[in-house]
């Protein structure tokens, strides 16, 4: 009994940690590959995506769906793929109602997470030396400048659309990248993580209620064969960047480890709580919408946040319960570790 308890809530943990990943992708500066990291199953899940490869296939298109499914250790990766789904239409519907009412309160979070996960990471990490020290300098330098990079303009082409799928999965697998931060460099974040994800939300709706419109909507259509290329994308970057990361991690943990750190920290600049959203604007000074009619996002205005406003104080607040929440996952997970 206690085992059939204690498999189902590994099994409601997995969904719950899908949920948590999918949030994280989807706003601009997280990377939901943090979560995996500090989550403690981070090398499990980079394992479990390298296993698609080309044995994987051989089984599927052999018929043998049982092997297939244990190869690819298809519970784990369901489970959080589910969570991931699952949070693209509920979860992360809530949190743009919460960057839209209170953002500075979000942003605040989210850089308390991003300071434990740093914590998390460094607190146990000894191997250090020339290598380890430069890796680390080069990922926050990397991870400041593409903070700094100005969004270009929307782009519907299809290979590039496939190409934005490749890399916006690098928030998944490389912890402190943010695809969903890259997506708004490469122009398409509102096009791809909300224009056609609202679209496909609107077709299964009408569905639901036996209205099959859509089949002659050819904006609607369009939308959906985005979303269908994006997510072919998406695929093949998960799989690809899983065997890359895998061979990395393998041979050379300690250099990939300290990278990651840098990425991380560089990412600190990405989500800033204090910053004013600047906008494109055409030369008389109006701004410039993209397809779904909002504002294009320039870059952001970064300030030092004044101490003398309750506001400010309340965001601090926040920042300290986003690290608590990390440091309460790390415990959660060594109590877990011990039971099992």
């Amino acid at each position: 009994m206690y085992n059939a308890a204690r498999t189902l809530q590994d099994k409601v943990f997995l969904i719950i940690k899908g949920l948590a990943m999918g949030a994280a992708n989807k706003v601009p500066g997280v990377s939901g590959g943090i979560v995996a990291f500090v989550a403690g199953f981070y090398e499990e899940f980079i394992y479990a995506l390298q296993k698609i490869n080309g044995k994987a296939f051989k089984l599927l298109f052999n018929g043998r769906f049982k092997s297939f499914f244990q190869y690819i250790h298809g519970r784990f990766l369901g489970l959080l793929i589910l969570g991931m789904l699952i949070s693209y239409f509920s979860v992360s519907k809530l949190l743009d109602y919460f960057i839209e009412k209170h953002e500075l309160y979000v942003w605040a979070a989210f850089f308390g997470m991003i300071i434990g996960s740093i914590y998390y990471i460094g607190k146990d990490f000894k191997s250090w030396n020339y290598k380890t020290v430069c890796s680390l300098i080069l990922g926050t330098v990397v991870g400041i400048s593409i903070s700094l990079l100005s969004p270009a303009k929307e782009n519907d082409n299809l290979i590039f659309i496939f190409f934005c799928g490749i890399i916006s999965v690098s928030g998944m697998t490389l912890p402190g990248l943010s695809g969903s931060f890259i997506l708004i460099l490469l122009g398409n974040y509102v096009l791809l993580l909300v224009d056609s994800v609202n679209a496909l939300y609107d077709t299964f709706a009408e569905m639901f209620r036996g209205d099959f419109s859509f089949t002659s909507n050819e904006p609607r259509l369009k939308m959906l064969s985005i979303l269908g290329v994006f997510t072919a994308g998406s695929a093949v970057g998960l799989v690809t960047l899983s065997h890359l990361l895998n061979f990395v991690l393998k041979h050379y943990k300690n250099i990939a480890t300290a990278t990651i750190m840098g990425f991380i920290a560089g990412s600190l600049g990405v989500v800033w709580p204090w910053k004013r959203t600047m906008y494109k604007t055409d030369d008389t000074g109006a701004f410039l919408l993209d397809s779904s009619g909002e504002r294009i996002i320039e870059n952001y205005q970064r300030f030092f946040p004044d101490l003398s406003i309750r506001e400010t104080w309340v965001a601090l607040i926040f920042v300290m319960i986003g690290v608590l929440i990390v440091l309460a996952l790390d415990w959660y997970g060594k109590r877990t570790r011990k039971v099992k």
